[in-house]
């Protein structure tokens, strides 16, 4: 082949690339050409329709042998002009999408030490989520949330109004890209250059959180004008996972954050729905001991953002939770948006070591009460827990000597002021007796006289009690909330975390329940004898001649009985060794460490001195004179 025809192919070659480039339609050609088949396929659904009723007609008015013979065809005709017009319906909701809206569902597991997560490519959404380390009480895999009962998608806008929502769509799998620990999704647009793409990344070994983020990619000639948002809805049944339904229902519930704020949280004892008002951090679907969170560092916008809890009559779930969030991102400068969820316990030190709040949907009391827990119980408790390989029973009944330790300086100053009260039980009785047919105010005066002269404070013994409280409280807190009791034995308990039962009844007694706590009928036991020993210990003065007050050492166990028997078996526990060993203490002092005779002879010394009167006497006194002046006999 000569130079001049080699020329010549390359000049014919350049002509007809040249044609080709010049006759390619311009997008606005190739969006017209669309409409327009479009349109015929618009025409040509509606002239088989037509067809359709006209052969129908005919075949009605024919003989049913023919009918039948007729029939094959017919229904193929009818078949086809159906999924004519389904693609046709598809196209006009979905647009570029419409491809996404077939397909099969298919799932992928990944999984580390602790959690196992499964997802769906319907939706790209997580659907079902385990715990690998926990099970329920009756032994069965802890699911946070199911494929049946949970949902997890997302809503952006086309062609400035047609809403479309993930869990409609099927995206795929970036098969180079899955893995044991990640998955990647992805739903294609008009060509493979447009996508959106959802990515979840599980850590391996032992962690609770999973990496995730939303993502589009040359999207904007197809989302509208408000691509910058997504909508998240998220909602999941809580699974049915301890030993009574009942107390794991009333500790469910949603809980949120805002950003550069404390937690807050729906009511737990009503079904609400509430708007967020400012960018949350993240929002907790809170169980008892567990947690389903979703976490966004730059916070989810407060635009129709919403949380909510819902009643259920399936006996296997306890309560409903929802939340609707705004994901916003500038699609053009970094079209990302990443969250993070956490699927884990409600471990008081796994969460407070997140370092974002999370640790706030524990309840361990408010203000002071609090404060106990979180500085003084929960560190000792963990120290014991971590250096001793103790049981939990064990552990409990160590912190409460410690307790009492720590306590025994107030103790101490209450058990002298009982004594002195009971050393001044004669005197009492004498003025009550003297003043029997005098008022309740002149009798109140005397006695106050009485004190006043021996020096003794009735309040002496109250104000130890007082300062007892916040440990009192924050213990009942911390017992009933802390996981770490889940499933723990002791003794016939076999769940330190919820009551324990010796006996089942064959009827249900009301504010009772139908079974018998034993734990919780010792602790009513000790709570008698320690209370009718401090009285006796008082020996009856002041107060404790009160008929209200005896009352109360009778009623007080009765109540408690009630209260406590569907409650944490740990916390009854708590309360019993902890009588056991105030009585213990109360005994000791009183027989080696407290000398009536001494405290009386030293009262008798006082009343001879000259004491100067309170104030709070002197308003008694005030009140008695002017009670006598408009009272004259």
């Amino acid at each position: 082949m000569d130079k001049n025809t080699i020329t010549g192919l390359l000049l014919i070659g350049l002509i007809l690339v040249g044609y080709s480039l010049w006759m390619q339609p311009s997008e606005a050609e190739i969006e017209a050409a669309r409409q327009k088949q479009d349109s015929i396929e618009i025409v040509q659904a509606e002239q088989a329709a037509t067809q359709l009723e006209n052969e129908t007609a005919v075949l009605s008015a024919a003989d049913s042998t023919k009918a039948v013979a007729n029939a094959t065809p017919l229904d193929s005709v009818e078949q086809a002009l159906r999924d004519s017009l389904a693609r046709i319906e598809k196209k006009r909701q979905f647009g570029a999408l419409a491809g996404a809206t077939t397909g099969e569902v298919e799932f992928h597991t990944i999984e580390n030490d602790f959690v196992k997560l499964t997802f769906s490519n319907k939706g790209a959404a997580p659907v079902m989520a385990e715990l690998k380390n926990y099970v329920t009480f009756d032994s069965l895999p802890l699911y946070l949330f199911d494929k049946e009962t949970s949902e997890f998608s997302f809503s952006f806008w086309l062609n400035q109004s047609q809403e479309v929502k993930s869990r409609d769509l099927f995206f795929e799998a970036v098969d180079d890209e899955m893995s044991s620990t990640k998955a990647v999704y992805r739903m294609y647009g008009d060509t493979r250059d447009q996508f959106l793409e959802l990515v979840y990344e599980l850590p391996a070994g032992e962690s609770y959180l999973v990496d995730a983020h939303i993502q589009s990619v040359g999207m904007d000639a197809l989302l509208s004008a408000s691509e910058d948002q997504f909508e998240l809805n998220w909602q999941i049944q809580a699974p049915f996972h301890e030993r009574s339904r009942e107390q794991e229902q009333q500790k469910t519930t949603v809980f949120y954050k805002y950003i550069d704020d404390e937690a807050d949280y729906i009511s737990e004892s009503n079904y609400e729905e509430e708007d967020l008002e400012a960018s949350a951090h993240w929002v907790s679907f809170k169980q008892q001991f567990f947690s389903a969170a979703i976490i966004a560092e730059q916070g989810f916008s407060k635009d129709n953002a919403e949380i909510e809890t819902i009643e259920l009559e399936d006996e296997n779930y306890t309560k409903g939770m929802a939340a609707r969030l705004t994901l916003e991102f500038d699609n053009e400068r970094d079209p990302t948006f990443p969250f993070q969820f956490y699927l884990g316990p409600n471990h008081y030190q796994t969460l407070n070591n997140l370092e974002i709040g999370l640790e706030g949907q524990i309840d361990l009391g408010w203000l002071i009460f609090g404060w106990v827990n979180r500085w003084m119980v929960i560190p000792v408790f963990n120290f014991l827990d971590t250096y001793t390989g103790l049981s939990y029973g064990i552990i409990i009944l160590v912190l409460t000597i410690l307790i009492k330790l720590l306590l025994f300086p107030l103790t101490w100053k209450n058990y002298v002021s009982s004594a002195r009260m009971k050393a001044l039980k004669p005197e009492i009785d004498e003025i009550n007796e003297k003043m029997k047919d005098k008022d309740a105010m002149a009798k109140q005066q005397a006695t106050m006289t009485l004190y006043r002269q021996a020096g003794v404070n009735p309040m002496a013994g109250c104000i130890p009690m007082l300062l007892q409280l916040p440990i009192l409280y924050a213990m009942f807190r911390f017992f009933p909330a802390s996981i770490e009791l889940r499933q723990e034995s002791f003794l016939w308990a076999a769940d330190l975390s919820t009551y324990d039962s010796i006996f089942s009844l064959p009827f249900e007694i009301p504010y009772y329940g139908a079974h018998v706590s034993l734990f919780t009928i010792l602790m009513a036991i000790s709570t008698f004898f320690y209370s009718k020993y401090n009285m006796d210990m008082a020996g009856g003065g002041g107060s404790a001649q009160l008929p209200q007050m005896k009352m109360m050492i009778y009623f007080m166990p009765v109540m408690l009985l009630f209260f406590f028997n569907s409650y944490s078996s740990g916390l009854s526990y708590y309360y019993l060794t902890a009588n056991v060993i105030s009585m213990v203490q109360q005994f000791v002092i009183k027989r080696y460490f407290i000398n009536e005779d001494a405290i009386r002879a030293k009262i008798q010394k006082n009343k001879t001195k000259p004491k100067k009167k309170s104030n709070f006497q002197q308003r008694l006194e005030k009140m008695a004179k002017e009670r006598g002046l408009n009272n004259p006999k």
